[in-house]
């Protein structure tokens, strides 16, 4: 139940969609998949699930190749595309027990599971309504449903949380945490970070098509936590022990100290230090959201 993307690279004519892409999602885990719309997410994905094929490099399903064992891999992984396309006159539980015959289930176990799916994702009282009178909300919760035909191990949903109103991310959200639960192996890209949070344990950010960096959400919330940078004339650990009082302090290089979630303002900082004999150079606030996070990433990534 292990998700692997090793070295994957894809063009489109003169444009480099992805650039030696590599990552994995182990069993238990939910990871979010976050970058800028066109940053080469939902090719990533296309790849992973075999519509689309790689120049170069490979995506293993439990260790089936995506490129030489499609069928096996397919067959064990569920996958929503960012906009799901049905026969939009067929009626929803007709749709999914066609659908479900593909997977070699009886016509009568199909439409038994289908009215379990379709209850469970909230389209009870739709079930029986043409796909064609469906939102777009509605018709991602029957992509999730028709996802999870035979049970497979793992995961892979491409901006699954657009178009879900409130109701719907909190619904995904307990979703991602029963899938983890059952070891599944769970991907799902948006191009919102803030949105990632509560859900993924760990993110991996894509700009340009080159992966920018790995993060588990804890790792994320503490670099975006608000903090006060102070330079100082000299740094020792009675100052570090002074700063205790205020927030949680922590050194960058020799004279500079992090003090994050300060429960003052900076100015009695500042008067604490000075009163205590700490020349105090400069000091700045820093205010990051998860938002301003992500886009320190990508200002890093086009700089270097």
């Amino acid at each position: 139940m292990v998700i692997e993307i090793v070295k994957v690279s894809k063009s489109f004519g003169r444009i480099r969609a992805l650039d030696s892409v590599s990552f994995t999602v182990n069993n238990s885990e939910v990871v979010g998949y976050v970058g800028l719309n066109g940053a080469g997410k939902t090719t990533t994905i296309r790849i992973a699930v075999g519509v689309l094929p790689p120049d170069s490099g490979d995506v293993f399903i439990d260790g089936y190749s995506v490129t030489m064992d499609k069928k096996k891999a397919s067959r064990i992984v569920g996958w929503v595309p960012e906009l799901p396309i049905f026969e939009s006159e067929f009626k929803a539980l007709d749709y999914f027990t066609y659908l479900a015959g593909y997977y070699g289930i009886s016509a009568s176990e199909a439409r038994r599971l289908g009215r379990e799916l379709l209850e469970k994702f909230g389209l009870g009282e739709a079930m029986y309504r043409k796909l064609s009178e469906y939102s777009q909300g509605m018709k991602k919760r029957f992509a999730l449903a028709v996802s999870m035909i035979n049970d497979p191990p793992n995961f892979i949903f491409d901006e699954v949380l657009n178009g879900l109103d409130p109701r719907g991310i909190a619904f995904f959200r307990e979703l991602a945490v029963e899938f983890r639960k059952q070891g599944k192996a769970v991907l799902f890209s948006s191009h919102i970070l803030s949105e990632v949070e509560g859900i993924a344990e760990r993110v991996v950010f894509i700009h340009r098509g080159r992966i920018i960096g790995v993060y588990n959400m804890e790792e994320i919330r503490f670099r975006a936590r608000p903090a006060l940078e102070i330079m100082l004339a000299r740094l020792d650990n009675t100052v570090l022990k002074l700063l205790e009082k205020y927030g949680e302090p922590s050194t960058i290089g020799e004279r500079k100290v992090l003090l994050r979630d300060p429960i003052v303002d900076s100015s009695v900082v500042i008067s604490e230090l000075v009163n205590s004999g700490v020349g105090v150079l400069e000091v700045k606030r820093e205010e990051k959201s998860l938002e301003e996070f992500f886009f320190s990433l990508i200002k890093r990534a086009e700089s270097d």
